[in-house]
């Protein structure tokens, strides 16, 4: 609906309580409305769900039509990023938000930080939802009343093509709400719990959910050791339990990534329920390290491997190893499974950022499901610059090129900035994200924590100027002068937090009796060039 037939309908609606609702504009109410678009979290699930839907599409057509994401923490965190991606691009196509478990565990938990291991309160997570979608409204909210200003300016002054501009601005204005990609962890309990957690998530707005085949209650970030798996149907009953939440809210579209962290996991808890050979969980079985006995001991826990009888190795901890190496054919059986089973987007936890690792498995996956896709965490938990040195000292190395001029093992060092191994390794983390979604089958590339490591990093920096020698300059020059140069919208923090759209609506409210913040007194005036 265009902003003029907004108006008309807001018109019609107070046209049929004229004798008490002339106080009441249409205009006004039609600006209101479009400000406010999005009405609940399942509006926007439903939004974002078929945006989703629609770029997945486009990469199967295209994988250079791949995604991004930045993990957020905070509302304004999230805000920013998408005026930012607005102001630099243009448009949010193909750009996303990501929910970060570990981000929520370390920065939002009422038990103040905590490790990435589902100590944090679950609910935290869909109030996290509820929080990024509310700031990002807030965005439209803002912009949108902007251009209003702007239009009330140009009708003022007479100018009636720029304000014909400005009315064709807000007919097509573009949202900033985009997909969130929310973190449900290992489902917070079994699959009951797995559904109403879900629930709450879809109901605050999220169109897709990351569920990992972890045990809930032994729960580990994936780039720390002493991960344990859960079986196959174990998994496979959280990720139904995931689709039974979207299809009952009415988000058909949902997406649920299954996340697989065998890769780095050596560990299960059970050993999975088998009917015959070669099912699903006598396929999770075989990879149990395992010994053949001739006699039971005290406790032993048995298995028949091959008409043999077989101890699998059980740890103190009560819990079974997986042989060495096998974790790839693991990951490749657990991608599998999951995406026969009603997941969209797979997710391999991996150590290393490393492209053909990645799509040696993807391959093999293809081989079932032809267009299986992951999402990727491009992890703060890699050193990427030690990573692609070492790898291109390697490519070198096979290639028969003099590399006696590098330490392989001190190749982060300082020294060899600027060098030709450092300068490729550069142009290969560049173009990682492009060269990954072309070669292993990656539609979605996202950053877990970035905004943890930019607020310490730009904080660290500041602390260091501030309260040494160059005391309040430390802060003009290096942050103040820096935003209004660049252009970044919260310089004018009073309007950011929402005293313009406070302002406007006291106007709706009380006309000339307004008493609005943002006359001339305003030092946010001081911005104004």
């Amino acid at each position: 609906m265009t902003y003029q037939q907004t108006i008309v309908e807001a018109g019609n609606a107070i046209g049929r309580f004229q004798a008490t609702w002339n106080g009441i504009e249409p205009e006004s109410v039609a600006r209101m409305r479009l400000q406010n678009r999005f009405r609940t979290g399942l509006d926007i699930a439903r939004y974002t769900a078929k945006i989703m839907r629609e770029d997945m599409a486009a990469y199967d057509a295209d994988p250079a039509a791949y995604t991004q994401s930045l993990g957020c923490w905070h509302g304004f965190i999230g805000q920013q990023k998408l005026i930012s991606i607005k102001k630099h691009f243009g448009s949010t196509k193909g750009r996303y938000l990501y929910l970060s478990g570990w981000m929520v565990a370390a920065l939002r938990s009422e038990f103040g930080p905590l490790p990435d291991q589902s100590m944090h309160e679950k609910t935290s997570v869909a109030a996290l939802i509820e929080e990024l979608y509310t700031f990002l409204r807030q965005a439209d909210a803002r912009e949108l009343g902007m251009l209003f200003r702007d239009l009330d300016a140009a009708r003022d002054s007479g100018d009636a093509v720029r304000a014909k501009q400005i009315q064709t601005a807000i007919d097509n204005f573009q949202t900033h709400i985009v997909p969130i990609i929310a973190d449900i962890d290992a489902g917070f309990g079994n699959a009951e719990a797995t559904y109403l957690l879900a629930k709450k998530m879809i109901e605050a707005g999220a169109c897709c959910i990351q569920i990992e085949n972890q045990v809930s209650d032994e729960k580990q970030c994936g780039h720390q050791d002493g991960k344990v798996t859960v079986p196959h149907e174990d998994f496979l009953a959280k990720i139904r339990a995931v689709r039974y939440a979207f299809m009952e809210l009415g988000v058909e579209d949902g997406v649920i990534v299954a996340r697989t962290d065998s890769l780095g996991a050596g560990l299960t808890k059970q050993i999975a329920f088998t009917r015959e050979a070669g099912d699903i969980g006598d396929q999770y079985n075989s990879f149990l390290d395992c010994e053949e006995v001739d006699e039971i001991g005290h406790g032993d826990v048995l298995i028949t491997r091959d008409g043999k009888l077989m101890r699998p190795r059980r740890l103190p901890s009560n819990l079974f190893q997986f042989r060495s190496g096998t974790g790839e054919d693991r990951c490749v059986l657990d991608c599998i499974t999951s995406l026969q089973n009603g997941a969209d987007l797979l997710w391999i936890e991996t150590e290393k950022p490393h492209i053909e690792q990645i799509a040696g498995m993807v391959d093999r996956i293809r081989e079932v499901i032809p267009n299986a896709k992951l999402v990727y965490n491009n992890s703060p938990s890699f050193n990427w610059t030690l990573n692609f040195r070492q790898q291109v000292f390697d490519r070198w190395q096979a290639e028969g090129r003099d590399v006696s001029a590098y330490d392989r093992a001190k190749l982060m060092g300082v020294d060899y900035d600027g060098s030709e191994l450092a300068d490729e390794a550069d142009e290969r983390i560049r173009t990682f994200q492009r060269d990954a979604a072309a070669r292993a089958g990656i539609f979605h590339h996202l950053i877990t924590l970035p905004t943890y490591h930019t607020a310490a990093l730009s904080t660290d920096n500041l602390a260091r100027e501030y309260f040494g020698e160059q005391g309040m300059l430390g802060y003009v020059k290096g942050v103040q002068r820096q935003e209004i140069r660049q252009g970044i919208a919260c310089v004018k923090h009073q309007n950011m937090s929402g005293s313009d759209i406070g302002d406007d609506h006291k106007e709706y409210f009380a006309g000339e009796a307004a008493l609005k913040a943002g006359g001339a007194a305003n030092t946010m005036n001081q911005f104004a060039a």
